[in-house]
């Protein structure tokens, strides 16, 4: 009992110090005590009250760009997952030119995002007479590298990195190869699967976010930032940057939800 109490209280304390962080730090934005330690105005850094004002206001018309982008960051994480997995299984099946393909793609995901995004711009403006189909697609495939990259590394790491001798004790029993892969490789990458989104879940949204800036039709979460910027509009721009965090939180939220139920019986073994 005293274990599982410690537990609970480590559980409370880790959501409780940030939540607390966050209050304090958005108390001292709003009463302006952090324009004065880093000397700014509240016309370029607005006050939280502004800001929920005007999420209040214009949260109907929001809606639109907030779809675009998950729409953007779904697909591609989902689409940019699978491409991974896939990656790793042939890497796994075929170790002797898969290792290779994993460390080209590792080192194909070290550019720039903000260099892939115009290449994909200009690479699908040919795929549909629709400049809102040849957007998205352009951007769903910068956040599908994104994710693929992680997906794949991790997911190599969960078919190989097996318990010792268990894969001496399925050949002992003369397993195929099917069997070993199912019984034994799969069941262990599946934490490996979620470290991956871990890793991806924020990816996603920042790279469709990004892929924005430079997509040709006008709409997104990260367009009405930059848009709103560029016309000095900065409290519409602080108020899609909160969407943006709440964007990324709820799926990581979820995420985290997901992972828990997943391996609750892993964690009962």
């Amino acid at each position: 009992m005293g274990m599982r109490k410690r537990i609970k209280a480590e559980s409370v304390k880790s959501f409780a110090y940030p939540i607390c962080f966050g209050a304090a730090m958005l108390l001292l934005w709003q009463f302006q005590v952090v324009h004065a330690w880093f000397k700014a105005d509240t016309f370029t850094l607005p006050l939280p009250s502004r800001i929920l004002q005007i999420l209040l206001d214009n949260f109907g018309k929001m809606t639109g760009d907030i779809e675009a982008t998950m729409v953007v960051a779904l697909g591609g994480l989902f689409f940019g997952s699978l491409l991974g997995f896939l990656l790793a299984t042939v890497a796994t099946i075929f170790p002797h030119w898969g290792v290779g393909g994993l460390s080209l793609a590792t080192a194909f995901n070290a550019v720039p995002i903000i260099a892939i995004a115009p290449i994909f711009n200009n690479l699908t403006k040919d795929f549909s007479p629709d400049p809102n189909a040849r957007s998205m697609l352009a951007k769903m495939l910068v956040v599908m590298i994104t994710c693929a990259v992680s997906m794949a590394i991790n997911a190599y790491r969960g078919f190989t990195e097996l318990k010792p001798f268990s894969l001496d004790l399925f050949k002992s029993y003369a397993a195929s190869p099917t069997t070993v892969f199912f019984k034994l490789r799969l069941p262990n990458c599946v934490p490996h699967i979620f470290t991956a989104l871990r890793i991806s879940v924020p990816g996603c949204v920042i790279s469709a976010m990004v892929s924005e800036y430079f997509a040709e039709y006008i709409i997104g979460v990260g367009r009405q930032i930059r848009e709103n910027i560029v016309l000095a509009q900065y409290a519409t721009a602080w108020a899609y940057i909160v969407v943006a965090c709440l964007i990324g939180i709820a799926m990581y939220v979820i995420l985290l939800a997901s992972e828990s139920l997943a391996l609750k019986n892993r964690a009962s073994k």
